[in-house]
Parts: C-alpha cells; sequence; structure tokens
C-alpha cells in the first residue's frame, strides 16, 4: 500500500494542529458557528440528527493493520455521546420502533470512507491527532470538493487488471487536496477509477469515471466520463475521451473541473451537480472542454502533464508486502489440498466460491470478510472487531486491508495455503459468511436512525430482509442479487444502482419506500450502468419484505436454465421485463392490505 512520505505526513499533522485551533476558538467565542461550519466540514465533521458525524478519508479504499488498530481505539474511546443526547435519541428514535443505537462503533461507507455516528465535538481535536499519528485524516470528506477518489478493492492485485489503478489515483488525490480553485465548486465533486477489465468501482455513476486501457497500437491511457450520479435525478457518465494518453489525465481533469467551476449552477443545490451541466449543455460541455483542455496544453504549457519519472516516483511508494518466508507447495498442490478441504466441509466450500477472488500471483488470493450478518447493520464495525480484522490482516495479509464499496473488509494478501486456517479464524470472528455477492450482503446507508437528510430508517429495513433470509440454500438458489437501500434521495445507499433498490420517503410525517428493479453499477454481473426503474406507489415498511418476497418469488418461477446454468436474477429481469416483479411487488401490497383491514 502507499507509504507517506514526510511531506505527507507533516502536511496532516498540520491539518489536525490548525484544527484544534479553530475548534478551541470556536469554543471560546473567538469565531462564530458560521464561521466555524466550513472550517469542520473541510475536515469531515459533519452536525447530524443528534450528535456529529466524523467521515474519514480512506484514499481509494487502502487501510493498514495499525490503522484499523487506531480506528478501533477510536471506536471504543470516543464513539459515545453525551447522556442527554443518547437519552433523546433512543426516546425519538423508539417512538418509530427503533431500539438500538449502537455506540462504539465504526461504519464502513460506498465511498471507501469510514464513519462514526457518536463522536462530541469537544473530542474532535484529539481524534484528529489519533488519526494523524497513523497517516489518516478527514480532509475534504464533506463540503463543495473533490472528495475521497475511489477505486476497486483489488486494485494492484486483480488479475483482470490492465494497469494499477493506485498510483493515478494518488497523485490525483495529491493534486486535488486543498486545490485553490477547487476548494468551493458548486457541489460536491467524486472520482472513480478503475485498471480493470471489470469496472468493480461503478465509474459510470461518477462525476468523473475514469478506465485505464489500451488502445490498439498497445499505448496506455483513459476512457474519461464525466457526469455521473445518483440523488434526484440519476444519470450515467458520458463518455468525453475514449482514449486520453495516462500523462494527460491531469490536464484534462482540470479541464472539465473548470468549465464546471465556471458555468455549474450555484443558483439552485437542486442543480448544481456537474450531472446536470453535462445533460443540460451536451455538445457544448464537451466542446467548451476541449477548448479549455486546448488552452492548458497549448498555451498554458501543460503544467500537469505526468512524466514518466513522476509516474514512477510515486508508484515506488506503493511498496509491495514483505511475505513471510516459507516453502512453497505448487499451486497444483495448494489446489487439490483445498479441494479435499472442501469436499469434507460444506461451509469451506460455499465461503471459497463466495468470499475468494484469485490474484496476480497464483499462489495468493484476495479473500472478503463479511460484515453483513443479523443483529447489526450492513457495514458496522464495533470497536472489537476492528481490532480482531487488524489481527487477521496481520496474520494473514502483511497488515492490509482495503476498504470494499459493498462495506465490507477484503484481505488483498492471503496465501493459497493459509485459507482454511483463515476461514476458521474468520469463522470464529463472525467475518466468515459465505453470503458475498448474494442478497443479504446488502448495501445500506445509516438512514433516519442517525442522518439528519434521511426520510425514512435503512437500518429496520435492512434488519428484516437479513433476518428473513438466513437459509445459506436458499441464497444460493437465489444467486447474486445487488439489494441496495438509502435513507432518502441523496442515495448514500446506492438504491439506482441496485438490481433492487429500496428508497425511503416522507409521506405525511411517515415512513414510506419506493422501490426499485433492474438498476447496475457497471459490473459484469449487472451489465451497463443503468438505473432501476420504479415498480409503483411506495410501500410500508411493513410491506417492505412481503415485496421482497413476492419480487423473488416471481424470479424463481420465470428463471430459465441457460447453459446449463440458473439465469441470475438480473437477466432473467432483463429478459421477461418489469411487468410480472410489478404485478407481484403489488399483489404483495394489497394482500397486506387486506390483511391490515381484516
Amino acid at each position: 500500500m502507499y507509504q507517506y512520505t514526510e511531506f505527507d505526513r507533516q502536511f496532516v499533522h498540520q491539518r489536525a494542529a490548525q484544527f484544534r485551533d479553530q475548534l478551541e476558538r470556536w469554543q471560546k467565542g473567538r469565531i462564530s458557528e458560521d464561521e466555524f461550519r466550513p472550517l469542520r466540514l473541510q475536515n469531515g465533521w459533519y452536525v447530524q440528527r443528534y450528535a456529529p458525524m466524523l467521515r474519514v478519508a480512506v484514499p481509494y479504499g487502502e487501510v493498514s493493520s495499525a490503522q484499523l488498530r487506531v480506528l478501533a481505539r477510536i471506536a471504543r474511546e470516543y464513539d459515545e455521546p453525551e447522556a442527554e443526547v443518547y437519552k433523546k435519541a433512543l426516546e425519538t428514535q423508539g417512538a418509530l420502533g427503533t431500539h438500538k443505537l449502537p455506540t462504539h462503533y465504526a461504519h464502513f461507507t460506498t465511498r471507501q470512507n469510514v464513519q462514526y455516528n457518536w463522536i462530541p465535538l469537544a473530542k474532535s481535536a484529539d481524534v484528529m491527532e489519533l488519526l494523524a499519528s497513523v497517516d489518516m485524516h478527514g480532509i475534504q470528506t464533506s463540503g463543495n470538493c473533490i472528495r475521497n477518489i475511489t477505486s476497486d478493492e483489488r486494485a494492484g492485485v486483480a488479475v483482470d487488471e490492465v494497469a494499477d489503478p493506485r498510483p493515478y489515483a494518488e497523485i490525483m488525490r495529491q493534486w486535488s487536496t486543498l486545490h485553490p480553485e477547487f476548494a468551493f465548486l458548486p457541489r460536491k465533486f467524486k472520482i472513480a477509477i478503475t485498471g480493470a477489465d471489470e469496472d468493480r468501482a461503478a465509474t459510470g455513476w461518477h462525476d468523473v469515471g475514469l478506465k485505464l486501457l489500451k488502445n490498439e497500437a498497445g499505448e496506455l491511457g483513459f476512457q474519461v466520463r464525466v457526469g455521473g450520479g445518483m440523488g434526484r435525478t440519476p444519470i450515467i457518465g458520458t463518455v468525453l475521451r475514449e482514449f486520453l494518453p495516462w500523462y494527460q489525465i491531469m490536464n484534462y481533469l482540470e479541464a472539465v473541473i473548470r468549465v464546471y467551476n465556471r458555468y455549474g449552477r450555484r443558483d439552485n443545490i437542486y442543480k448544481a451537480r456537474i450531472k446536470i451541466l453535462v445533460k443540460a449543455e451536451g455538445q457544448r460541455y464537451i466542446d467548451d472542454v476541449e477548448e479549455e483542455y486546448k488552452q492548458i496544453l497549448e498555451h498554458d504549457g501543460a503544467p500537469h502533464t505526468i512524466s514518466q519519472a513522476e509516474l514512477d516516483r510515486v508508484s515506488a511508494s506503493f511498496v509491495p508486502p514483505e511475505l513471510a518466508n516459507r516453502i512453497y507447495q505448487s499451486p497444483e498442490e495448494t489446489e487439490a489440498e483445498l479441494r479435499a478441504q472442501a469436499a469434507d466441509d460444506v461451509m469451506f466450500a460455499r465461503w471459497l466460491q463466495r468470499n475468494v477472488a484469485p490474484h496476480k500471483n497464483p499462489l495468493l488470493r484476495a479473500v472478503t470478510l463479511s460484515f453483513k450478518r443479523r443483529l447489526q447493520a450492513p457495514g458496522d464495525a464495533s470497536a472489537d472487531q476492528l481490532d480482531t480484522a487488524a489481527r487477521l490482516a496481520d496474520r494473514f495479509s502483511a497488515g492490509e486491508a482495503r476498504v470494499t464499496h459493498d462495506q465490507n473488509l477484503l484481505l488483498p494478501w492471503v496465501h493459497a495455503e493459509d485459507l482454511h486456517a483463515l476461514w476458521l479464524a474468520a469463522r470464529e470472528a463472525g467475518f466468515a459468511s459465505a453470503n458475498v455477492h448474494l442478497l443479504t450482503d446488502m448495501i445500506a446507508c445509516p438512514g433516519g436512525d442517525f442522518c439528519a437528510l434521511a426520510n425514512a430508517r435503512s437500518i429496520p429495513i435492512a434488519e428484516a430482509i437479513t433476518e428473513r433470509y438466513q437459509d445459506l440454500d436458499e441464497l444460493d438458489d437465489l444467486g447474486e442479487i445487488d439489494l441496495h437501500i438509502s435513507g432518502c434521495i441523496n442515495s448514500c445507499g446506492h438504491h439506482h444502482s441496485g438490481h433492487i433498490g429500496i428508497l425511503g420517503v416522507d409521506k405525511d410525517g411517515k415512513e414510506w419506500y419506493q422501490v426499485t428493479l433492474g438498476g447496475s453499477d457497471g459490473s459484469a454481473l449487472s451489465g451497463a450502468a443503468v438505473p432501476g426503474k420504479v415498480v409503483g406507489p411506495s410501500f410500508s415498511a411493513a410491506e417492505v419484505p412481503e415485496v421482497i418476497e413476492a419480487v423473488l418469488g416471481t424470479y424463481r418461477d420465470t428463471r430459465a436454465i441457460v447453459d446449463g446454468r440458473r439465469e441470475t436474477f438480473i437477466d432473467t429481469l432483463k429478459r421477461v421485463g418489469i411487468d410480472p416483479f410489478k404485478a407481484a411487488a403489488n399483489g404483495a401490497r394489497f394482500a397486506k392490505a387486506e390483511e391490515v383491514a381484516a
């Protein structure tokens, strides 16, 4: 993973010291609330429904075991609200049916960040110093700026990788951090980058989505998409360049964001995202970007051109791990041993199938630790669980893990010979559920239990569905399904891209849920990125599990066998169309209404 330079380290420590000074001046009344607000936001500190929320940046998802231990310490020692704050939260949410609001937890997000929900602002400077001690921070995880740059969690190890995207992501991080021209954009700005054939970073859904590829001459470059995003208006990014030489990517990004900064709708927050500008202006926006790019090259001297020496410098900071010295079996011997172990234990066999991915090094594997289980919100990790994850990373993955887009943790450097031992250790820790990419491996935001923007709670819906589908045989039979839940139209749970999407809405002060079907994040399973279609009027919370069951029942009844294999949910939906599923969903609604009336 990336090794901070002394400059990087000093920068983060200075930022932490600046924040402490700003906090103390605010506490003493020397700066106003309005003056302090942008300062805390620029360091990742929101004020949510009941308490502050801290968002910690995890650039392109990489996190070390040392960092996990500090994240655990923050959860254990700082993620606890004042007694009166917590009492009010429990009373208010309890009236809605929520009887558990966990403290001393961290939460993995779809942007590969880590969040805390209860840290008092009075302790925020102490937390920032702790983060800086392990090269972490919250810089630009909030505000109208370029946010944390995300990537494929298998970056650098994926077998389908054209080129490692991490050095480019790091160059972009350094360029964008505290960029004087782009610190106050019309709206927040998100970049995702992948270097693999399969898009595991949902690049089509980002303000800028970048895909490394090679042209017919074998030269490396980027496909550049601009103007993707979710929210009220789900839009897939427009391809501005099918191929841009890799060394020009920073100059081109400068042009893309300059044009947005100049013309973005600052007069209307709902129309301020770059997706609205690209959609409204179409070719004129593209032409303006190309003209700005030309000016940067010809008149500004192409100042952000990446030299080979600079790429080499940054690439050298991604130090490969020192794997333990050992006498290796041949890959063939290891595979034979794994097959024998799997034959003896069906649960281990399922885990190998669902949670273990191939690696560039045939002696290694990439392994997902599942943070989706009963009685815990998707992506939540207690202080003890974070410490346990750190121990597993040290023992099995050279001290490194990755936060995934799906709110899990991935261990990227696992010896194939150690898979059975890792499975046993992960099972004991509660991380070995063989549900990766299955229905219960759902994405969900914290929703109305924590977020001030949410219209409805997400966590109870996730819990109800998870509770209903605990049978692994049934989950395996249903196959791979992306279920995504958002508590509001801001779409932090990426409901638009779910095969099944659930969106919390407010109707006369009560929680209701809109269901969409057929969304895609752009992965090989799902096909080209596309937003799901709404199946009808919204459903009550009690109806949602019934609706999901009716939709899945329709899939079971209509799926086909293709080339000897069961058709996936998304392929069945594409083949037969949405109408049978929509009818089933609405049938569940009517049946439930009749039961209530009776």
